[in-house]
């Protein structure tokens, strides 16, 4: 491809917009346009590292037996109301763009392909002897997220590939999971990133486990916890983790009131009363549905709010409001405790809270704090269970010797277990070799397609511009036409460039006449292609060209043949 040809041309300021390095240089290096708020128009060299993305994806995922198809973006109501997932949707997440056609019929853009995929596959297979089978496919979805935002890490508008596996049983659903889980560490592996798997909460999609796939980067939005001596790593919200746990009391005291105006958060209120945090507790409140919960963690830890919401089980989970706290407390917020709580409160706790004698807690009285507390004696027994959120300098739940760290990371990929969730709700049935009929055992399977070329440039970018990796960069060559008012010289280039195309090449070839070499070379850092060749006047008077790499920024000053022998080894 000629540039001079190429329609988005280069910026040489970052735009006010972008916040990454990866929105500005993919902005600047004219692979996108934003057409609307987290809409984005993927330009010539974008589009032609996504085919690339989408042909390393469509390989491992026909090497593990899988069905390529295409389903409809649009999608009708009633099969969300079927899975029981349109209220959700629409109404208590409100990411999906829903609207009412020319038929007053209710349809919506699909930002995922459940509910469609288990339609087809429920009239399509019958039979125990017709499973497994792995259907995917490779198409734009449509979320409409509240702050779109960083270009292509969170649009409302991207490209994904999603699978799903039907099998017959849980052993089979474990095989799919495996199979999908090694693909996907060969697919990222072959778009060069540097990437890692984690244990993942499993959202709105459901079911009983699933992995998250992270490419390391300071500007990832989610917070990835991981062990320092073995492997365990896990999503913040997911993540467990171990507190180390202190000498008690042997005996109880007596509970006490202490008063300590305007004294609220864990590091005033222990220095006040020359406790450890640990010693302390936070208690909190919120509104799950139509109920009030209170929550208790010890005083060094917060509450993991997802990790509660899915232990309710409930559709809407947040903090109640001021109001709420004291009119089920009678104090303002911040001293909220287990003591004195209206029986009418569910009250959960975590687990670390357990076994602690004579400490500190609210005693739902304005300015005031309960001291010597202990459980049974002075409150009624919670429900306890994994309520906390894991931080760096835990222990690892894994391990014994561990200590867990934090580092960010943005999600590329992400496998469930959906188990019947979606099979047994929409009567995706098969008769079993002794004609019963039981539900399909379902997996889903995502890869963000348009996230893995945003996500490569967080991690592969310099001063100067991008550095693709080989596999998905848009065209392996950039030859550099220096001189080329002169005739003879540009007709020297020109046949050049027919020669790396004629050998398979891929090649971007600089042909502009009136850009100086220095606008050109700046350029050339900037849209990051892996090998750059450069021809002049100077390099053709030696018989030479410069063969220069974006990776370590090495320039040799070889013939054509040694070039082109060291592109295609």
């Amino acid at each position: 491809m000629k540039q001079s040809r190429i329609i988005a041309k280069t910026l040489k300021e970052d735009p006010k917009e972008a916040k990454t390095k990866a929105h500005k240089l993919m902005l600047r290096g004219g692979y996108i346009r934003q057409i609307a708020a987290g809409v984005y128009t993927y330009m010539p060299l974008m589009l032609r590292t996504l085919k690339k993305i989408e042909n390393i994806v469509r390989e491992e995922m026909n090497e593990k037996d899988g069905q390529e198809l295409l389903m409809p973006a649009l999608q009708p109501k009633e099969l969300w109301v079927e899975s029981g997932r349109w209220e959700r949707y629409t109404n208590i997440d409100g990411i999906m763009f829903a609207f009412k056609d020319r038929r007053n019929g209710e349809v919506s853009l699909g930002p995922t392909h459940e509910e469609v995929i288990t339609d087809i596959i429920r009239k399509e297979i019958k039979s125990y002897k017709q499973l497994p089978v792995l259907p995917y496919q490779i198409q734009s979805k449509f979320r409409d997220e509240i702050r779109p935002r960083f270009g292509l890490i969170r649009a409302r508008e991207f490209i994904m590939k999603d699978a799903y596996s039907f099998d017959i049983d849980e052993e089979g659903l474990h095989k799919s999971y495996m199979d999908m889980y090694d693909a996907y560490n060969k697919i990222f592996e072959r778009c060069g990133l540097n990437f890692r798997s984690v244990e993942a909460d499993t959202g709105a999609i459901g079911g009983s486990s699933s992995h998250e796939f992270m490419v390391l980067a300071d500007t990832g939005e989610d917070t990835i916890i991981y062990c320092d001596k073995c492997k365990y790593a896990a999503n913040q919200e997911r993540a467990e983790s171990k507190l180390v746990t202190h000498k008690q009391d042997e005996t109880m005291k007596k509970m006490d009131m202490v008063y300590g105006e305007n004294i609220v958060g864990v590091t005033e209120l222990a220095n006040f009363l020359q406790i450890p945090k640990w010693h302390t507790t936070k208690t909190m409140l919120y509104q799950a549905d139509d109920e009030v919960v209170a929550v208790m963690v010890r005083g060094d830890t917060s509450v993991n709010e997802v990790k509660v919401q899915n232990f309710l089980n409930c559709k809407t989970f947040e903090l109640a409001t001021p109001e709420r706290v004291k009119e089920v407390t009678g104090a303002e917020i911040g001293y909220a405790g287990p003591v004195n709580l209206p029986d009418n409160i569910k009250l959960l706790a975590d687990n670390f809270t357990k076994n602690r004698t004579n400490f500190e807690c609210g005693c739902n009285k304005t300015n005031y704090h309960s001291i010597n507390v202990n459980f049974e004696r002075d409150f009624k027994m919670p429900i306890f269970g994994d309520f906390k959120l894991s931080n760096k300098g835990d222990l690892c739940p894994r391990c014994d010797t561990g200590k867990l760290k934090e580092t960010k990371g943005i999600e590329v990929g992400h496998i469930f277990k959906l188990g019947d969730k979606y099979s047994k709700t929409m009567q995706c049935n098969y008769l079993d070799k002794d004609g019963k009929e039981k539900p399909m055992i379902m997996g889903c399977y995502g890869i963000g397609i348009s996230r893995i070329a945003a996500a490569a440039i967080e991690q592969n970018h310099d001063d100067k511009g991008i550095i693709w990796p080989k596999n998905i960069a848009p065209y392996t060559v950039h030859l550099i036409g220096l001189n080329l008012e002169k005739e003879e010289i540009k007709n020297q280039v020109d046949k050049i460039y027919e020669i790396l195309k004629n050998k398979g090449i891929e090649v971007l070839y600089d042909d502009r006449e009136k850009a100086r070499p220095g606008e050109k070379f700046s350029d050339s850092d900037l849209l990051g292609l892996p090998i750059r060749i450069t021809v002049s006047k100077k390099t053709l008077s030696k018989n030479h060209i410069e063969y220069k790499t974006r990776e370590n920024n090495i320039s040799l000053q070889i013939s054509l043949d040694e070039a082109i022998d060291n592109i295609q080894s």
